[in-house]
């Protein structure tokens, strides 16, 4: 298996021997000058760095461009929800489930090496706590922060590939002889990582930076898993300390940096740049990735097209490419604004499902739909068209008559409208952006309270407790306006129906699907593009196969079907 083992000390100890004559000299040489594992982890400070690189992994997991291969693709295209805009068999866009899912496709490879080089690193991390100068205190809040990650790295490795290769000590050697646990001991493996870091993990209230986890992130994260062991009390229990939780609560009242514009609503400002942390007055918040613009490590940039966290290229359709009836172009260019909304080249069109199935019964009334969070027209604001101002599907263009995936309806949350970095603009009284746009400058959640939510109502349905999960789901409903659940109509599908409406674009719906064992049904049933190419044995990723022919002294099995 490929992952991120310590060579340092080797590198060092070769070098300290081919520099040394006397072997008993060389056998006292203290590592001053060099990092090693026994002087990298000592003080409080040096685990915190190390801590820290946790985060990034996850934030360049989550929210980075690898190639094409990205995790924010990944996790989406090709499900009930979204499909690739082109209707290729472009891997780079999900477009067929045997090329993604090939042994040797880079798709299940940037999954299983980056996990497991997050596992490494918190195994090197615990491991370090001994002989370090860490209190008693700062010991187990550093062993739970660790431990905390690795559960969440395994919590994708077995809802995407099941049982895996079980990791809890620090590989300090080269190993080939790696073998699958099974699914069922991951899954203890996580609980008993998830149940440590909710007990020692700092209060919410207790945080004091922006993007640090607390004690209710591991909670609502072990819910989840006592719910796929079939452990519901469990789970109810956890999420109930979250949401019982008195500095928590769904924002309900309009806020932020831009809660005068109009027209806008309470769900518009959570995802308006500088609104997602707590410390801007987002309680609903738990975890959240942190980006900064133009910083070092802040991960976001002006000058350049990077893609990192690229939610307006991926998501949202190339309508600057467009032209009007008389072959003009339509629209002034990359506006970053809710018509045209930046610099985006139609990846990943919503289904029918996502798109219209799920908002028939409240279309007008909840506030999620609204013109201002769902973008179904497009307005010609090219002042040289003679169609200015008038519908670009009224009056359609050659382009989009004949490639009609350069438009499609739209997220807002995919971007920031007219409140881009002054540094994109090349004129900003029409909020029209450089061709570095395409990223979307703000935080991203991870998890926020609304989700704990929905979670808490597939546990009370998995017990047959309907009358509580649709209470549950109307605390969303009724902050989007939205008529509430009757409890006889509530059943996993309804959950995942309100997941898409509140959380689109937010959670990685192919992991959510993966867990739940629904993927197949669902993508025959609501994605019309992958529905003929899925199959059974897509429930599970494939094994890399460079994986399998480096573990040279075991036999890593293969899943069913590859």
């Amino acid at each position: 298996m490929k992952t991120n083992k310590k060579y340092k000390i080797f590198i060092v100890l070769l070098l300290v021997f081919f520099t040394s004559c006397n072997e008993a000299d060389f056998l006292k040489e203290e590592a001053k000058d060099f990092l090693t594992p026994s002087n990298a982890y000592v003080t409080n400070n040096d685990f915190q760095t190390s801590l820290n690189y946790l985060y990034t992994i996850v934030r360049e997991r989550y929210y980075g461009r690898e190639s094409n291969y990205s995790h924010m693709m990944m996790m989406r295209n090709g499900t009930d929800m979204w499909y690739d805009a082109r209707v290729s068999s472009g891997i780079s866009r999900w477009g067929h489930y045997d090329v993604n899912m090939a042994t040797d496709s880079r798709v299940p490879l940037n999954e299983w090496r980056d996990w497991y080089k997050l596992i490494s690193e918190v195994n090197t991390i615990i491991a370090s706590i001994n002989g370090s100068e860490l209190s008693e205190d700062e010991a187990n809040q550093v062993e739970a922060e660790a431990r905390f990650f690795r559960g969440f790295a395994y919590r994708h490795l077995v809802y995407l590939f099941g049982g895996v290769p079980l990791i809890t000590e620090q590989i300090t050697s080269p190993e080939t002889d790696f073998t699958r646990a099974t699914k069922d001991q991951i899954l203890t493996q996580i609980i008993d990582d998830l149940e440590y870091a909710s007990a020692n993990l700092p209060e919410l209230n207790e945080v004091s930076q922006d993007g640090r986890i607390s004690n209710l992130v591991a909670l609502h994260y072990l819910a989840e898993t006592y719910i796929s062991e079939g452990e519901d009390d469990k789970a109810i229990t956890a999420l109930t300390t979250v949401i019982d939780n008195p500095n928590t609560a769904l924002m309900k009242e309009r806020f932020g940096s831009r809660k005068s514009r109009e027209p806008g609503d309470v769900y518009w400002d959570l995802f308006r740049r500088g609104n997602q942390n707590r410390s801007a007055g987002n309680i609903e918040a738990i975890w959240v990735a942190q980006m900064e613009t133009d910083l070092p490590g802040g991960f976001l940039v002006t000058t350049a097209t990077t893609y990192n966290h690229a939610f307006e290229r991926f998501f949202i359709p190339a309508i600057w490419t467009l032209n009007d009836p008389d072959g003009i172009l339509g629209v002034r260019g990359y506006e970053g604004d809710d018509n045209v909304g930046s610099a985006g080249v139609s990846l990943a069109m919503p289904t029918d499902y996502l798109i219209n199935q799920i908002w028939e019964s409240d279309f007008n009334n909840d506030i999620r739909n609204a013109p201002h969070n769902i973008v179904r027209d497009f307005i010609y604001s090219n002042p040289e068209s003679a169609y200015y101002g008038k519908s670009g599907l009224e009056y359609p263009g050659s382009v989009i008559l004949a490639q009609d995936w350069r438009w499609y309806p739209w997220f807002v949350k995919a971007t920031t409208p007219e409140n881009h970095p002054d540094e994109l603009y090349i004129d900003k009284s029409n909020y029209v952006l450089s061709s570095f746009a395409g990223t979307t400058y703000r935080e991203s959640y991870i998890l926020r309270l609304a989700e704990c939510y929905l979670l808490r109502a597939e546990a009370y349905l998995n017990k047959g407790l309907k009358d509580k999960a649709a209470d549950d789901i109307n605390e969303v409903r009724q902050r989007a306006n939205a008529t509430p659940v009757n409890a006889g109509d509530v059943t996993i599908e309804y959950i995942l129906d309100e997941r898409a409406r509140e959380l689109v674009l937010e959670t990685p719906r192919r992991l959510t699907l993966m867990r739940l064992g629904l993927l197949i049904s669902r993508v025959k049933e609501y994605n019309f593009w992958n529905a003929d190419d899925i199959q059974d044995h897509h429930s599970l990723w494939p094994i890399p196969n460079s994986e399998i022919e480096a573990n040279i002294n075991a036999n890593l099995e293969q899943n069913p079907g590859y």
